[in-house]
């Protein structure tokens, strides 16, 4: 019989699988409630993180939430000064 002690396994395992998880394009279209066509679009354009294995794009959702945060960032607060009115 195998026996492990929780501190050993707990030295193996990640901190959160949900941190490290790796998202398709239907996953993350989903996630950023846009068409999987713009992902695709946005991977090819190198506009988002991202990562092919074999001929499939992958997202590492750590990588699109820090994508997400540097956007937000960097989007106008106000999209229309107030000379356009």
């Amino acid at each position: 019989m195998l026996v492990f002690s929780t501190t050993d396994l707990a030295k193996t395992m990640p901190p959160s699988t949900a941190d490290n998880a790796i998202m398709t394009i239907g996953e993350v279209a989903d996630y950023l409630k846009v068409t999987e066509r713009t992902i695709y679009r946005l991977a090819g354009a190198k506009q988002i993180p991202a990562f092919k294995v074999g001929g499939s794009w992958r997202f590492s959702k750590v990588d699109i939430d820090g994508w997400i945060r540097k956007q937000s960032l960097t989007t106008p607060k106000n999209e229309f000064s107030e000379s356009s009115k």
